[in-house]
């Protein structure tokens, strides 16, 4: 894909963050749908090649007009929004503002400060925005339900990945304790056992300071004499994770807190129930009974009680899958998010 010139673009979806995060991929995700339908860039370092974007260094040398009219600045990050009001304020750029929130706490006074200079603000979420202070539209996150898919052949795709025949029972994301990593380790020691066959995936990575986390988390796994049904793949690059989530029966998204959260998406659009806490947006993205099931977010006991349910009752880990995904297709799809976004675009653009 060719890279647009700074003059023609009207939005502009900045990216400061070099290392790879969940507003990364989003942006990754979302800006080549949007650019079929408007003039739109990322903008920063380290984004895939094939992304539209354009450098940093145009930013100060672009003109004051976008090629329409004033630019739309979509920030996701505090440092985004400075430097979008920076570029407003003090040279002088014609931008409308739009911040993204997905965050579930509350604001410091200098991030009020930032959202109070935005023209407008999308929350991922309405917890998201009930922590704002200010009207916001809420989007729900959406994902590429084409490639999300089941897989054709599920048994060979688990024998292909080295697992066994039994139910597969996966958590994947970040290994620290926010995202309750210990919590589904807990779970697989107390509930394996019982299960013949049952083998459980934990996928993602542990940063320098979550090192100790995960080395305490496969040492209670040795202890309890699962090392052989408890694995530990090493790290997956973001696109070659779709097998995964296609490979498990079930998916546990044990968060302690979470901002909005992906991977239950991802798992129910591949056909895989899940059992999930109340954290994060997941009480608006799992139909409780119909989809997987939700717990309490400190609730251990709910959450094994769930689990086990769904391992003991394959027809109904079929069922709420075939759910699970038709639920995605019809909600959650990665279009409707990039187009309920550009219809805000359009509005800030038309100065409605």
């Amino acid at each position: 894909m060719a890279h647009p010139r700074i003059d023609q673009i009207d939005i502009l979806a900045p990216n400061f963050k070099q290392r790879l995060s969940g507003v990364t991929a989003t942006i990754v995700r979302l800006v080549p749908h949007q650019a079929e339908k408007v003039a739109i860039a990322a903008v920063g370092r380290g984004l895939p090649a094939g992304l539209p974007q354009i450098p940093l260094n145009d930013l100060l040398t672009m003109s004051k007009n976008g090629p329409h009219g004033p630019r739309v600045w979509h920030a996701r990050r505090n440092n985004e929004m400075l430097a979008g009001i920076v570029l407003k304020h003090v040279f002088g750029k014609r931008l409308k503002l739009l911040f993204t929130s997905a965050s579930q706490r509350n604001h410091t006074r200098y991030t009020k400060w930032l959202i109070g200079h935005m023209d407008h603000v999308i929350a991922t979420s309405q917890k998201t925005a009930a922590f704002l202070d200010r009207p916001a539209t809420v989007i729900l996150h959406g994902i590429d339900v084409h490639a999300f898919s089941p897989a054709p052949d599920h048994g060979a795709l688990k024998a292909k990945l080295g697992f066994g025949k039994g139910p597969l029972i996966g958590c994947y994301g970040r290994i620290r304790p926010s995202k309750g990593t210990d919590r589904f380790v807990d779970a697989m020691i107390n509930l394996l056992p019982q299960h013949e066959g049952a083998e459980a995936v934990i996928l993602g990575r542990a940063t320098d300071r979550h090192k100790d986390y995960l080395k305490s988390l496969k040492a209670k796994i040795a202890a309890a004499g699962l090392q052989g049904r408890v694995h530990f793949p090493t790290e997956v690059p973001t696109h070659e994770i779709i097998p995964y989530y296609q490979a498990v029966d079930l998916f546990v998204a044990p968060q302690r807190y979470e901002g909005f959260g992906l991977t239950p998406l991802e798992a129910m659009a591949c056909g895989v129930p899940v059992v999930a806490t109340r954290a994060g947006a997941f009480e608006e993205l799992i139909r409780d009974g119909e989809t997987g099931y939700l717990v309490g977010i400190e609730d251990q006991a709910a959450l094994e009680t769930q689990i086990d349910h769904l391992l003991q009752d394959a027809p109904l880990r079929s069922k709420m899958g075939a759910a699970a995904r038709a639920h995605m297709v019809d909600h959650f799809s990665l279009e409707r998010e990039a187009d309920a976004i550009i219809s805000v675009y359009q509005r800030l653009l038309s100065g409605t």
